[in-house]
């Protein structure tokens, strides 16, 4: 016999009754029923019951073992009366009665529990994380992650595409966040960068002659961390096509993102349909570029019934600033004057003045609406909002105004608010939607200059002529993203593959053409002898794997992660360099100033 174990902890049936089996892992826990011991078993693939009794060779040893200790256990496989079989485990109609055990490891104390899933404070999960992925629904989870990386694997080779790997020391380059910087001991006083996305490897393998690219990329970048973006590092599906428009990249991948999300969905329907919503539609109707559509509220314009009207505050705004509108945020079943007031203190508590409302209600035969805004614009506006909603007895609508490149985010805060407080949004389904038409620049507004909106390597629609002759910031782009139930999984675009078309895009952002070439070498010198047109993306795994497991924080799907700070507490990273490593890097380390 092995000298470990004859099956794992989640293998015996009934047709092992009788069978003499060994079994090794940890102990889950231990009871005590009058003297006659219970025993749960773990390993990674499940629980076995085990049962010692006073008779039994082994029971002096049985006695002395405590939760987490590792132990083998010969023994013999017998059925469970019916009125003790366990339906909840695979092994619940069995149990192994204890010959021998042997200790084969004991563990101190634990700092935190193993057994069911209490919350715990985070820096002692992360400090004891070997301990934290012993739990079942972190377990469980990185095994879906590995089994989601497996499946986007065998998706994509049956897709036609090939997978490379790519430098992991490399060049800076301009994706958005900061660099980590690795510096070199052959070239004092020089730094390689860590790729913060192979985006330029990848449309090199283009340029190369190689059609059909996927990687499952690590990238790094120094970026502050949040619930749904990890700091330093995360991996993501990256993907290039040769000879491709953007709808054909949108077809092709998205059968690969419905088949995971198919496969690993458990209870949960996937849409059948992926709507394709430009990026000005969506900021209006959900404000925002990333909407859950699960949420079913959306927004609209209703200026004209405000302009003129009694309630002065917002028909002096459409008055004094002909870029004001107002949006309304309609709520079904939000019509009491209790809810719409914690809106109200609500937006108070996001630094706004206030959200002005109203509520319908009936009146005998009369639907009447309710509040200070009804009040002040008269009942024929407020039903002529009422039929532009198609509102109802018992809902209610909610009203922001002013520019709207600045309350959007707040209106669709609202709009998010409003449904997770009445209970509407559908959390049986996975809603995505592909976000299309993104715009190519936008307005830095504390550097007072034009900047690229998403991409700087995407395609402008338009070309050259629309360049040369569109305010830049009316210009939009090849660019696209799937959203997922209000989280951004993927990103992606086509790309500008001619070199005179990239150096007039940088040169509106600022850089020269010698700029280009010095930041964007290998890329632009590539360019000058013949690149196909192009596109890709890149899929965010640790999201995509986030939303399938129904966890709340990616730290919860991720095997060692670093907390909020940036801190790895479990092995203890970032830490001080000794005075040797730093003689041999030429670096000196200079403290902050206080």
């Amino acid at each position: 016999m092995h000298r470990y174990r004859s099956h794992n902890c989640a293998q015996l049936r009934t047709a092992d009754v009788g069978t003499t089996v060994r079994l090794s892992g940890w102990v889950h826990r231990v009871r005590d029923h009058g003297g006659l011991l219970f025993i749960d078993l773990r390993d990674h693939y499940g629980i076995t019951q085990i049962v010692a009794d006073p008779d039994s060779p082994c029971f002096a040893v049985a006695e002395r073992v405590r939760g987490e200790w590792l132990v083998r256990v010969d023994g013999t496989v017998k059925a469970r009366t019916p009125e003790t079989v366990n339906p909840n485990l695979p092994t619940g109609e069995v149990e192994v009665f204890a010959r021998e055990m042997e200790v084969l490891s004991q563990a101190k104390e634990l700092p935190l529990p193993v057994f069911g899933e209490p919350d715990y404070p985070e820096d002692i999960r992360l400090k004891y994380r070997f301990l934290d992925l012993r739990r079942e629904t972190l377990h469980r989870n990185i095994m879906t992650r590995t089994r989601v990386v497996a499946s986007m694997r065998r998706r994509m080779v049956e897709a036609g595409f090939s997978e490379f790997q790519t430098p992991i020391l490399t060049a800076s380059s301009p994706e958005g966040a900061r660099d980590f910087l690795v510096p070199s001991r052959l070239h004092p006083g020089e730094f390689y960068a860590l790729p913060q996305a192979p985006q330029i490897y990848k449309q090199l393998l283009m340029v190369s002659g190689f059609d059909r690219y996927f990687q499952i990329a690590p990238c790094f970048r120094d970026e502050d961390p949040r619930a749904d973006r990890f700091y330093g590092e995360f991996y993501q599906l990256d993907v290039e096509m040769s000879f491709v428009e953007q709808d054909e990249i949108l077809s092709t991948m998205e059968p690969v993102f419905r088949g995971v999300f198919e496969e690993f969905a458990g209870a949960r329907a996937v849409d059948a349909e992926w709507p394709r919503i430009p990026y000005d539609e969506a900021v209006r109707r959900y404000g925002t570029d990333k909407p859950d559509l699960r949420n079913p509220i959306e927004m609209q314009e209703v200026s004209e019934h405000f302009r003129g009207s009694g309630f002065k505050v917002f028909a002096n705004i459409l008055a004094n600033d002909d870029k004001a509108e107002v949006w309304a945020v309609p709520a079904r079943t939000g019509g009491s004057r209790a809810f719409c007031d914690r809106m109200n203190s609500w937006a108070q508590g996001e630094g706004q003045p206030g959200l002005g409302y109203i509520f319908w209600r009936r009146e005998g035969e009369a639907l009447e609406g309710a509040g200070p805004i009804a009040k002040n614009i008269g009942a024929e506006r407020t039903e002529a909002i009422r039929q532009q909603l198609g509102l109802a007895d018992g809902d209610a609508c909610f009203f922001v105004a002013g520019d709207p490149r600045k309350f959007a985010p707040f209106a669709g805060a609202a709009r998010v608010r409003a449904a997770e407080e009445l209970g509407l949004v559908d959390e049986s389904r996975f809603a995505l939607c592909w976000i299309v038409d993104f715009p190519f620049y936008e307005w830095d507004e504390d550097e007072k200059r034009i900047d690229f909106g998403h991409n700087p390597f995407s395609m402008p629609q338009g070309g050259m002529q629309a360049l040369e002759t569109q305010d830049p910031l009316t210009i939009k782009a090849f660019q696209y993203d799937l959203v997922c139930n209000g989280f951004e999984i993927v990103s992606g675009g086509i790309r500008n593959h001619l070199p005179d078309l990239m150096v007039k895009a940088f040169g509106i952002v600022g850089l020269s053409q010698a700029d280009v070439e010095e930041r964007f070498g290998g890329l632009y010198r590539a360019f000058q002898y013949g690149a196909p047109p192009h596109g890709g993306l890149a899929a965010g795994i640790d999201r995509i794997v986030m939303l399938i497991c129904g966890a709340k924080n990616l730290r919860d799907v991720a095997l060692f992660p670093m907390n909020q700070q940036g801190v790895d507490l479990l092995m203890g990273a970032p830490s001080k360099p000794s005075a040797q490593q730093l003689r041999e890097l030429h670096l000196r380390a200079v403290p902050p100033k206080d």
